[in-house]
This record gives C-alpha cells, sequence and structure tokens, in this order.
C-alpha cells in the first residue's frame, strides 16, 4: 500500500488536503454539548450497563458511562452550575450534621 505522501502528491488526489470536509474535527468539536437536564446520565444508575463482551466477543470489562464520558460533555455553562451545586449541597449536608450532633448533646 502507498503511503500517505504518494497519495497526496498524486494529482488527482492533491484537492483532499485542502478540502475542508477531510480535516480531523477537532479536539473540542468532537463530544456533543449537552446541558443540565441531561446531567444525570453520567451518574445515574438507569444508564449504567456493564459489558463482559464487546462487539466481536472479546471479553472486557467496560461500562456505559465511559462511553458517554467518551462522546458527551457538559456545556461549559452548566458545568459550572454543577460544580456550584455540589458545593453548596456538601456545605448544606455539613450544616445538617453540625445541627444533628448539638441536638443530641442537649
Amino acid at each position: 500500500m502507498s503511503s500517505q505522501e504518494e497519495i497526496l502528491s498524486d494529482g488527482r488526489f492533491s484537492r483532499v488536503a485542502r478540502d475542508p470536509r477531510f480535516w480531523e474535527m477537532p479536539e473540542k468539536e468532537r463530544k456533543v454539548k449537552i446541558d443540565k437536564r441531561f446531567r444525570a446520565m453520567f451518574h445515574d444508575k438507569k444508564f449504567k450497563m456493564r459489558y463482559t463482551v464487546d462487539k466481536r466477543g472479546r471479553p472486557v470489562n467496560f461500562s456505559t458511562t465511559e462511553n458517554l464520558k467518551k462522546f458527551y460533555a457538559l456545556s461549559e455553562s452548566d458545568s459550572d452550575l454543577s460544580e456550584s451545586e455540589e458545593h453548596t449541597e456538601k456545605q448544606k449536608k455539613k450544616k445538617k450534621k453540625k445541627k444533628g450532633k448539638g441536638e443530641a448533646d442537649s
């Protein structure tokens, strides 16, 4: 088989290198951006499935959550919101624990 340079130097295929339809997609644009409505699919048990074999019958230890992270990403505004929401939830849990301990002592 011919090398890549030989193929691109051939006059019949020279425009392939300049045609944007054949360019590789940038890393940032590969993943589909989803909003906060669908962020539960990353950690919800309903979306998680374990595979023992791949599509060709070879044994693997693989789950669908890895696949989801490979193809989907939270939009930037939603990922910022989710981080701040997680932070506030942790603070609320800490406050509840402190109140619960204080009430038990009384």
